[in-house]
């Protein structure tokens, strides 16, 4: 599951091969195989403002953690039992993960910036009978709670009130020698809900393969780590399949220690002196972060940065982020593509001479990825198709919950199907072209989002931008822009028309956006992600043609 010495990428794809154990328990591997062999060694930091910062070592993640998974079991906690993970970034949130999969229960994953409505959903969609959280999770938690009732166990790391069991006195309680059932690469382990860009979320669960699945993309798209001194961060909420799998569990299961921050609105200026402070090495950063990373002026002159590899995912990143990137932070950074179904399937490698402006990378060594049409069967370079996986694939999910007939409706054949659109290069790079869904039909032509968006965020009054189509009796649909202005520039019809001109002259005639929009603030999901079925539905108001 590793990745082997390699000279170029090709190499490296055609001598991979994966070799994952038929006993494979993702908390066992990223707790107690550190600790039986470097008990002391740091696993996480945890960065504080005042400057206190707090870590935590193998041998400590791996007590803690078994004492954990005990008194869950003592609960009444079952192997294959739903237990939602409602915490931030912290050290908490990890002892809870690592027990849970060594005690063989499903985790749940929640962000703590769902409101009430967005937790009942996921809580009884999933079945969940434990909830482990925070004082402010409890605030989101208590009033649905008479609403839930397979809930039988709240768990909360703060003060604990009549019905709520301290999470610290849980884990004093607890056998540190508790072992747990023995687990297989498929047994369940992880259910992730989709984002619900397009529609209701799903619940994607996943085998405890999906740790070692995500390892050689991991390592791709961060110039082979591990390395001596190497740390990992990511401003990512650990709840999202990017913070938890693309960063969190295989930098662990590396020996990477993970650098945690506290929960916060994301501040770019933050962000730089984390990064500068904690001497990290390895980030995961979205693309909207990135964009909003931009807004700090010179950040090398400011900031002491010791980073080597920046990976980037959840969104397009675009040639423009992407050339910014490279000029202000001195790096390349590696854009990789995946989703919640079947994540780290596609990447950039830079030290390889894997990277492209506008294009997410190539194909993972151990995974197959096709531009297929709609009858399954792979296209010809350079023609627009739909990304999909062949299976089977470890990080390939097992089954939307309780939903055998969306699990079908996902595969094609040998393909598992994204629902994104893109097309392949004769040099194998792969260009994401937007979600089948969002693709705007006008006058005739078939309209990616990305491109237009890539090109709105390059005029200097646009800080987030996000393109969709508006139906239109005569063209079918107009191409729409949402734009949040930057700093210093105000709302105007001038601006909006500059705005279209800028895209019009750059782009094409029929890409250019006939109406440009001014909003606030982007509709995102917890992910990054631009919502834009909200931006759609929204009330046609403060349009410019």
């Amino acid at each position: 599951m590793f990745l082997p010495q390699a000279a170029s990428y090709p190499e490296l794809y055609d001598r991979f091969r994966w070799d994952i154990p038929s006993s494979f328990n993702m908390g066992r591997v990223v707790s107690d195989a550190w600790a039986e062999k470097a008990p002391d060694q740091i696993c996480l930091e945890h960065f504080s403002p005042d400057g206190r910062h707090g870590f935590l070592t193998y041998g400590a993640l791996a007590e803690q953690s078994s004492r954990l998974a005990s008194a869950l079991d003592g609960l009444g906690i079952k192997p294959g039992d739903r237990v939602g993970l409602l915490l931030p970034q912290g050290f908490d949130a990890v002892i809870a993960h690592v027990a849970l999969y060594k005690l063989g229960a499903i985790a749940l994953p929640l962000a703590l910036l769902f409101g009430v409505d967005a937790l009942e959903y996921r809580l009884k969609a999933a079945g969940a009978c434990t909830v482990i959280t925070n004082d402010f999770g409890l605030t989101r938690l208590l009033p649905i709670r008479a609403l839930l009732p397979e809930l039988r166990h709240v768990i909360a790391t703060g003060k604990a009130d009549d019905g709520i069991l301290p999470l610290a006195a849980l884990i004093e309680s607890g056998d540190p020698c508790f072992s747990g059932p023995d687990t297989g690469p498929d047994d369940p382990a992880l259910m992730i809900f989709t984002s619900g860009t397009t529609g209701a979320p799903k619940g994607a669960l996943h085998g405890h393969r999906v740790l070692a699945g995500h390892i050689p993309g991991f390592q791709l798209a961060h110039d082979g780590l591990p390395r001596p001194g190497d740390r990992m961060w990511t401003p990512s909420d650990w709840a999202w399949a990017g913070g938890l799998l693309n960063a969190l569990m295989p930098a662990l299961m590396l020996g990477v220690p993970v650098v945690s921050s506290p929960a916060q609105k994301f501040d770019p200026h933050m962000a730089f002196r984390i990064m500068a402070e904690m001497k990290v090495t390895n980030a995961f950063i979205p693309p909207t972060a990135l964009r909003l990373m931009k807004a700090v002026q010179n950040p090398r002159d400011h900031y002491d940065l010791v980073l080597r590899s920046i990976g980037s995912a959840g969104e397009s990143l675009g040639r423009e982020t992407y050339e910014w990137a490279k000029t202000a932070l001195g790096m390349t950074p590696n854009e990789f593509y995946g989703q919640t179904e079947c994540n780290f399937v596609l990447s950039s490698a830079a030290h390889l001479g894997v990277s492209r402006a506008g294009a997410i990378g190539k194909p993972v060594p151990g995974h197959r990825v096709a531009i297929v049409d709609e009858k399954g069967l792979e296209v010809a370079p350079g023609k627009i198709g739909q990304v999909a996986i062949a299976r089977p694939d470890p990080v390939m999910f097992l089954e939307y919950w309780r939903d055998p007939d969306a699990t079908a409706k996902k595969f094609i054949g040998d393909f598992m199907l994204t629902g994104d659109l893109g097309r392949q290069d004769r040099q194998g790079y792969i260009e994401f072209f937007g979600r089948d869904d969002d693709i705007i039909t006008s006058s005739g032509y078939r309209i990616g989002p990305t491109e237009i968006e890539d090109c709105l965020l390059s005029h200097p009054a646009v800080r987030l931008a996000a393109a969709v189509g508006k139906p239109d009796p005569l063209r079918t649909e107009i191409v729409k822009a949402f734009v949040v202005l930057a700093d210093g520039y105000e709302k105007s019809t001038e601006l909006a028309r500059d705005i279209a001109d800028w895209v019009k002259l750059r782009l094409s005639m029929h890409e250019y956006p006939r109406e440009v929009e001014f909003i606030d603030t982007m509709p995102l999901t917890t992910s990054g992600k631009v919502i834009r079925r909200l931006l759609r539905e929204m009330p046609q108001t403060q349009a410019a043609q």
